[in-house]
């Protein structure tokens, strides 16, 4: 554990800051002011961290005081130095005779030095600001840089913004990590310089920094109580909903939920080559299809569940002719997505005040390799799941060999299915859904209420004969069981399960087809 002495000139927020997080197991072992009067002094005590004080005389000489600094501090034990506000600049045989000192600074060094960082960036019109966490040196503000971390600087700010955005955005981020990489001692400092061990670049690097614009400020949230805005990647050229342009300007602005619904849509046709069609609700596919025509793959992408599909987001793969516009103003629909529309689909889908048409351009391979997901206090960063099974990835495991048709089906499904919130079952007949059970927490359940969808929703479709699809593999042969009762001949699942063999019987017993893939996709967002 590294131990931590702190020298504090004011508040010494950071210092407190570092105390509560214990970056790397670090403690602060003392915290020392120059003036009694310090609030540091009682923020330190009220942490039962110990506190000295030791103010400069009028007439005592720098190196005196650096003597009796260095007299109070002999009594802790202490690896690392970090000051915080500390306003004096530490002399050679100080620094020599401590440990590693720290420091940061209100700037991103070597720019605006001194105590005067923030009026000095303002001054000179920057846009971007920040702190630096270095080694501290003789020289005012300067010494090796262990890490920084940037800011922006918007032009309503005055000093007192950009100190407070600072503050809690740079330097409470910057100087834990300088003081977690000492403490896990991965800081070399030599010659003037300084190498942080592990911190590299790659899919994952050591650190991230994300930048994005204000795109527009929308209605609201999830809800009409929450506030809400789009924020967009302008270094993002790819096929989407956020670039997208909207072609029937009258209508009314897209809004939370139509972004995130429509980027789900986007992301579900874009796994298919052939022409297809899907419909969302609450980002899970109310039903999907593909066809030799497009709008044969809407037609049956909504039959799956018309009345689900009812206020959905319709997305397509191909550019949107008249036939398939036609189709889709049958019905209400809030969204249409495409890479592109005819004339005539405009004229026929533009006569619909309320459906926004969005052009999301050509598809093209994605260029957005990570999917992330905020957290309070961070945020989750995965590899996007490109995984689709061929059929020589697919195991046989049961006595009936899955026809042609029946591993068609398998494929179009887990394509499909990548897309529906675990936990997820899919029907599916030829390459087109027939049932859904998507979101429960039983997967038996989720069985159930594909069978429903399929059984009650579903228009000129039946599970009878169909393909069921399994995000996950099958703890019991429950699922099955529900399954064989709904008429499902084949199933295409992860495997997996120390009841395999119990499921697998369960299928022979039914005379079904059962393929394994090795990999399952669930989707908890």
């Amino acid at each position: 554990m590294i131990r931590i002495a702190g020298l504090a000139g004011n508040r010494g927020r950071n210092l407190m800051h570092i105390a509560d997080l214990a970056p790397g197991g670090a403690e602060v072992a003392v915290v020392l002011t120059d003036h009694e009067s310090a609030p540091a002094l009682s923020a330190a005590a009220d942490r039962g961290i110990a506190t000295e004080v030791v103010e400069r005389g009028d007439d005592e000489s720098r190196a005196d005081h650096e003597a009796r600094v260095r007299d109070h501090l002999d009594d802790y034990e202490f690896d690392l130095v970090c000051m915080d506000g500390y306003m004096r600049v530490l002399s050679g045989e100080m620094l020599d005779a401590l440990p590693t000192t720290l420091n940061v600074h209100p700037s991103l060094l070597p720019s605006f030095r001194g105590d005067d960082a923030h009026e000095q960036a303002l001054a000179a019109g920057v846009r971007t600001t920040g702190c630096t966490v270095h080694v501290a040196t003789e020289e005012l503000d300067a010494g090796p840089i262990v890490t920084q971390e940037a800011v922006p600087v918007y032009e309503d700010d005055d000093a007192d913004d950009l100190k407070r955005r600072v503050l809690t955005e740079a330097e409470f981020k910057a100087y834990p990590r300088a003081v977690k990489w000492f403490a896990e001692d991965r800081v070399t400092v030599a010659d003037g310089e300084v190498h942080v061990d592990g911190d590299e670049s790659g899919q994952f690097p050591a650190r991230r920094v994300v930048s994005d614009d204000r795109s527009r400020t929308l209605r609201y949230g999830e809800n009409p109580h929450q506030d809400a805005a789009l924020y967009a990647d302008a270094g993002d050229d790819g096929a989407s909903v956020v670039h997208a342009a909207q072609l029937n300007e009258g209508a009314k602005a897209l809004s939370y939920n139509n972004y995130n619904d429509a980027d789900a849509a986007l992301d579900l046709i874009r796994e298919f080559d052939e022409p297809a069609a899907a419909v969302i609700k609450h980002t899970n596919p109310a039903g999907c299809a593909t066809a030799d025509s497009l709008v044969q793959a809407y037609d049956d992408a909504l039959a799956t569940d018309a009345m689900s599909a009812f206020g959905g987001i319709v997305a397509l793969n191909r550019p949107c002719d008249a036939a398939t516009a036609e189709s889709i103003v049958e019905s209400f629909k809030e969204v249409v997505v495409a890479p592109g529309y005819t004339d005539g689909a405009l004229d026929v889908l533009t006569e619909k005040e309320d459906l926004r048409v969005l052009d999301v351009g050509e598809l093209g391979d994605r260029s957005d390799a990570l999917a992330e997901k905020p957290l309070t206090g961070g945020r989750l960063v995965q590899e996007r799941d490109d995984w689709v099974p061929t059929r020589d990835d697919l195991e046989i495991v049961t006595a009936r060999e899955p026809t042609e048709e029946e591993i068609e089906t398998m494929l179009f499904a887990w394509r499909t299915l990548k897309h529906v919130k675990s936990n997820a079952i899919l029907f599916a007949s030829g390459t087109e859904t027939v049932g859904i059970g998507m979101g429960q927490v039983s997967r038996v359940d989720a069985v159930r209420l594909a069978s429903m969808k399929a059984e009650e929703h579903a228009e000129g479709k039946s599970a009878a004969g169909a393909v069921m699809a399994s995000d996950a593999f099958f703890p019991f042969p429950d699922g099955v069981e529900q399954a064989a009762e709904a008429g499902i001949s084949a199933v295409i699942q992860p495997g997996g399960s120390v009841n395999d063999e119990d499921v697998i019987a369960a299928a022979d017993e039914h005379d079904m087809a059962m393929a394994f893939t090795g990999k399952r996709c669930f989707r908890h967002d």
